[in-house]
């Protein structure tokens, strides 16, 4: 009993120490990124599980230089860029995040509309999409950043319904090794395509900011200060991003692998190899898996998209405040940072309004991931060139192991992006 009981307590102390590491993680398997995960599980089978295995590393390297320059500055990504380079840098990358994330949303409040619609079987998709993003933007100004935060780490098990379906459907595991290590499928401009696909949605310039932008909020939530104010608390808070961010990058690709490989052997094992949204691939499970997986499925679609929509829209938030020098957080009132919420507001708003334009959704996804692709690559590099840099970092720059991480998780991207455009 006392045994079981330490175990209980020290499992809770783990998830307490877990925040934006994990919530960073799960938000990258957003709707958007579900759709992707299921067309690659859906056309080319357990063959394309392998760049799963392989961005895992990358993400925890480029994440964990994020964490850091926040943790150790006590600023956020866009506040340290503004510092250090030119602002016509600055304001570009910020410029076509924005656009992104807009676009992101757009897709996710589709989704998450469209999977309502599937599990009530009544109603319109256009109103479900309204309600979801009111109740998204509602809970963002509204919370106070202590329950906010409590919120979203808890939401992410929500994604854990994505790991049911992998047992409700039957896989052949030996398949699905033998496919990880040894895939089989043409390199073409299809197969290279959705390969970027994956790279782009895994590895998402959002999620640097949202990142950076959260230690600092930790940080004032505390009362504590950067690292380079205060180096004596530098073995605590070191430790616990790590353990926050191989965590949380973790349960994101676990998640991701399982919607691939549902995806393959249900959808791709009976011949449905054209998925073009989230929404599509929960639709196709019905008649295959059946209704059990089915509702799961569509249901992750929706507690994903509560998840991502925050992160896609504070980003934004935090990079275009940073910029200018305003005041933010979202342990600020709506009065006190009255710039930070209405570009959270506009970014919302916005990603909706798409919804009712002349605009291919399957499109605009398509833009989104080619602009974090493009933009991915550039963020990074200043990412790494600051977190070397021993005027910003002080003594805590990147160790060895670090900068070879962060600097072949460049160089990977930047060859995906070269892939895109050839």
């Amino acid at each position: 009993m006392k045994d079981r009981l330490k175990k209980r307590f020290r499992a809770a102390a783990i998830f307490k120490q877990l925040g934006p590491g994990l919530v960073t993680g799960a938000a990258d398997d957003d709707p958007s990124g579900i759709a992707t995960y299921s067309q690659a599980g859906a056309q080319f089978g357990f063959n394309m599980l392998w760049t799963l295995v392989l961005t895992y590393p990358l993400m925890v390297g480029i994440q964990l230089v994020s964490a850091r320059i926040g943790l150790v500055t006590g600023r956020g990504l866009a506040a340290n860029i503004r510092r250090a380079y030119p602002p016509a840098l600055l304001y570009s990358i910020v410029l076509l995040l924005l656009v992104a994330n807009i676009i992101n949303i757009a897709a996710d409040v589709a989704a998450m509309g469209q999977a309502l619609r599937l599990v009530t079987g009544i109603g319109s998709v256009h109103l479900y999409s309204l309600g979801c993003a009111f109740l998204c933007l509602t809970l963002q100004i509204f919370l106070p950043y202590r329950i906010y935060v409590r919120y979203l780490k808890w939401l992410t098990l929500g994604l854990l319904a994505y790991v049911a379906t992998v047992f409700a459907v039957k896989i052949d595991w030996s398949h699905v090794a033998l496919a990880t290590v040894m895939p089989r499928f043409t390199w073409n401009g299809e197969s290279l395509a959705l390969i970027v696909a994956i790279f782009g949605t895994t590895i998402s310039p959002y999620l640097f900011f949202w990142q950076a932008s959260q230690e600092v909020e930790e940080l004032r939530d505390s009362d504590s200060r950067g690292l380079r104010r205060a180096p004596e608390y530098a073995d605590k808070h070191l430790r616990r991003i790590k353990l926050d961010t191989f965590i949380g990058m973790a349960f994101s690709n676990i998640v991701a692998i399982c919607i691939m490989l549902t995806a393959a052997a249900t959808l791709g094992a009976n011949g449905i190899t054209d998925i073009q949204s989230s929404a599509q691939a929960a639709e196709a499970l019905r008649p295959i898996a059946g209704e059990f997986a089915f509702v799961i499925f569509a249901l992750g679609i929706i507690g994903t998209g509560m998840l991502a929509i925050p992160v896609l829209a504070g980003s934004a938030a935090y990079a275009v405040t940073e910029s200018f020098h305003w005041r933010n957080g979202m342990d600020k009132r709506v009065l006190e940072a009255r710039e930070f919420y209405a570009i959270i507001s506009l970014a919302t708003v916005g990603g909706m309004a798409l919804n009712f334009a002349p605009v291919d959704p399957v499109q605009a996804l398509i833009w989104s991931a080619q602009i974090n692709g493009v933009i991915a690559v550039p963020i990074m590099v200043v990412m790494m060139l600051l977190a070397q840099n021993g005027k910003v970092m002080g003594r805590f720059t990147l160790t060895l192991r670090h900068r070879v991480f962060g600097w072949l998780g460049v160089a990977v991207m930047a060859a995906a992006v070269a892939g895109m455009f050839l």
